[in-house]
């Protein structure tokens, strides 16, 4: 019997690698951890300039990825920090203060680069969004959050969030 339980085990664990990712999608930094402090560099009390990120664990049949940064504690309504998009599968990391060589989309300053923490009051959460697409999104550079997210539409094979607070 514990020799049926060890085989099913082996061929169950072969069969899951065969399948696709074992895996899930993750998203880190070398900045900051999941749920803790962005680092002032990173805002606008600092260089107002872009975390290292790094991802790894995203599905076989990847084409893109795209990453919307955004805080929804801002006194208005979400605010969108930053929006990149169709970052070749074949990158799985964005350097410190990236500004150049990939398409990017409108922040809700009107900007297409990054735009740092700079809450107004309060301590406010930022979502680094990370979405793995099986395809290349036909939008310009430039388009909106709600383009991207609706060319996005029915192509996200996988998704994770890097979630970061900061407070001035």
């Amino acid at each position: 019997m514990k020799f049926a339980l060890i085989a099913a085990g082996i061929i169950f664990g072969f069969v899951s690698l065969s399948w696709g990712n074992v895996m899930p999608l993750k998203l880190q930094s070398t900045a900051f951890n999941n749920g803790s402090s962005i680092p002032v560099k990173y805002t606008c009390n600092g260089n107002n300039i872009s975390p290292p990120l790094s991802w790894n664990g995203e599905p076989n049949q990847t084409k893109s990825f795209v990453l919307i940064v955004d805080d929804p504690d801002a006194p208005n309504g979400t605010w969108t920090h930053w929006i990149v998009f169709n970052i070749p599968a074949t990158t799985h990391e964005l350097s410190e203060n990236i500004s150049s060589g990939f398409q990017y989309g409108k922040n809700s300053w009107g900007r297409s680069l990054y735009g740092s923490p700079c809450p107004p009051g309060g301590e406010h959460r930022y979502y680094f969004k990370l979405y793995a697409l099986d395809i290349l999104l036909s939008l310009p550079a430039g388009a909106s959050k709600s383009q991207v997210e609706s060319a996005m539409q029915g192509h996200i094979l996988a998704d994770t969030t890097l979630m970061g607070r900061y407070k001035k």
